[in-house]
């Protein structure tokens, strides 16, 4: 995982005006980039308990929270911002993806300056708080908040949505109100169909998409006690995410750091200070699959990129994915699976003999197939295209006669 440091933040977000709109985990992740922009430490656990204070690490409350009442309802509202000579991150807190509250948002974008960078997500109030159709209700809701930002929003803002991380089975705290306990059990459940809907929805509008569920779906051990929330070291993980999606759709390459001697790597501070050269490029296996493959395969180029303090050329920008032949060439990482990430010379830095092994297997595969993808941006959000306006809908299911789980009886012998 790409890693950042206070300075490299402060120099990819130079002059950026970024926005967080979100519940509180989404407040967290607001307050974890504050932290980060002036200094590498972690948050404490007052700090990621804390809600609606005055100040926090210099920056200012600027609507809600102690300003009016402090309160677990719907009608919660908090607006902080941070900002320096060269900084500006904002974040709102919502309760639902869109209601008039979020009107009010977009007209702020639209008087004020407009962010750069918009990170959002809600779907746990959404699902839980607002009655037994509240599913039903997100799923339009989605569709009518896309479509308002695909229209308020510049053609250069990069719009990351970042999808609900994973609830436990049993919650506890504040969040569920005594009368909704009975849906802790399926609220975990909940949040993988929103996950779904949120992703495929955001996929049409052309928006970039984070799946925090994926990542995080096996660091239990790294939840609160109260089932939704995480501690201090997963907030650094996902900010270091976020910024290297950023880096990656701005083209901004960041050197890769040395890991402490002695160190098992699974701090987010374990780092030195000063990162080591870039490695070179390995050179790829030869072409297995006859010389129709040798010759199609056309020359590797890299993307023109900008370095942050790394002189060297590396052509990977920190691909996680294993480096498999492709139509595209044989340096071409396959994207989408990233299984072979732990497994000993099955990764893309190391090229070991069980990866010559499976290259030397025979195989009898057809030539390759034309494949193409249509040229568009991340932060071009596909200028005049208009999206199709459906809203995921469940699929019609066949009912049985009669009264549920009926079952025949027999008499006994």
């Amino acid at each position: 995982m790409v890693t950042f440091l206070t300075q490299e933040v402060r120099q990819l977000l130079h002059n950026k005006f970024v926005v967080i709109v979100g519940d509180s985990i989404q407040r967290a992740v607001y307050k974890d980039l504050v932290l980060l922009l002036q200094k590498d430490c972690l948050l404490s656990q007052s700090q990621l308990k804390a809600k609606g204070e005055l100040s926090f690490e210099s920056d200012c409350l600027v609507e809600g929270g102690m300003l009016s009442e402090l309160n677990n309802g719907t009608g919660y509202k908090e607006v902080r911002q941070y900002r320096t000579a060269h900084h500006l991150v904002r974040f709102y807190f919502v309760t639902r993806v869109y209601s008039a509250y979020l009107e009010s948002i977009l007209a702020d974008f639209q008087a004020g300056p407009q962010p750069d960078v918009l990170v959002m997500n809600s779907c746990l109030w959404d699902v839980s708080r607002y009655g037994p159709r509240s599913m039903t209700q997100y799923r339009t809701n989605l569709e009518k908040a896309f479509n308002r930002l695909d229209k308020v929003l510049p053609h250069t803002c990069l719009l990351l949505w970042n999808m609900t991380m994973p609830v436990s089975r049993k919650i506890i705290g504040g969040f569920l109100v005594p009368e909704l306990q009975h849906r802790s059990k399926e609220l975990r459940h909940d949040v993988i169909e929103g996950n779904f809907y949120g992703a495929v929805l955001a996929s049409s509008h052309r928006f970039d998409v984070l799946d925090l569920h994926y990542y995080f779906r096996l660091e239990a051990h790294n939840r609160c006690r109260d089932g939704i929330h995480w501690n201090e070291a997963v907030h650094r993980r996902i900010s270091h995410l976020l910024l290297a999606h950023v880096a990656d759709a701005w083209g901004v390459e960041i050197p890769e750091k040395r890991p402490l001697e002695g160190c098992s790597g699974t701090s987010a501070l374990e780092w030195v200070s000063q990162p080591g050269p870039c490695p070179e490029r390995q050179a790829a296996p030869p072409c297995p699959w006859g010389p129709e493959w040798g010759s199609s395969c056309p020359p590797w180029t890299p993307l023109p990129r900008w370095h942050l303090g790394c002189s060297s050329k590396d052509p990977a920008f920190q691909e996680d994915c294993p480096f498999l032949p492709s139509p595209a060439g044989l340096d071409a990482p396959l994207t989408g699976y990233i299984s072979f990430e732990d497994c000993p010379g099955f990764g893309a830095q190391d090229v070991g003999n069980g990866f010559l092994a499976l290259w030397d297997a025979p195989h009898t595969l057809p030539g390759p197939a034309p494949f193409s993808l249509p040229p568009w941006s991340p932060t071009q959000r596909g200028r005049g295209w208009r999206s199709p306006g459906f809203v995921m809908r469940r699929q019609p299911v066949s009912r049985r006669p009669g009264p549920p789980y009926a079952r025949p009886r027999y008499r006994c012998y």
